[in-house]
């Protein structure tokens, strides 16, 4: 069964933080062909689309567009502060392995 992906409290505060919602802004969590192991993450502040899946939460949104959401089933979008800088992190039971950078996949 497919579940949405889950966004975290800690993800949609990073959002307020940076204002997203008082620009008209969510953020988008894409799946596209490419990147080091078949598939990657596309994350970026834009504008929600018709056919978006939205999951608000604080005021903010996190969109997903139809083609996207099979491959984000029950993932976790969450925010990470490390040493090697604070990103917005994609945590995908569906991904049969990821590169080191995180941000690309395969299922």
């Amino acid at each position: 069964m497919q579940l949405p992906p889950k966004v975290t409290d800690r993800a949609f505060e990073r959002l307020a933080e940076i204002g997203a919602a008082d620009q008209g802004q969510a953020l988008r969590v894409a799946v596209e062909g490419g990147g080091c192991s078949g598939f990657q993450y596309e994350i970026a502040l834009d504008d929600p689309k018709e056919d978006d899946l939205v999951l608000e939460g604080a005021g903010e949104k996190v969109v997903v567009d139809s083609i996207s959401l099979p491959f984000l089933s029950n993932a976790v979008i969450d925010f990470s502060e490390e040493l090697i800088g604070a990103r917005f992190v994609i945590e995908n039971p569906n991904a049969t392995s990821s590169c080191g950078c995180g941000t690309s996949f395969s299922m």
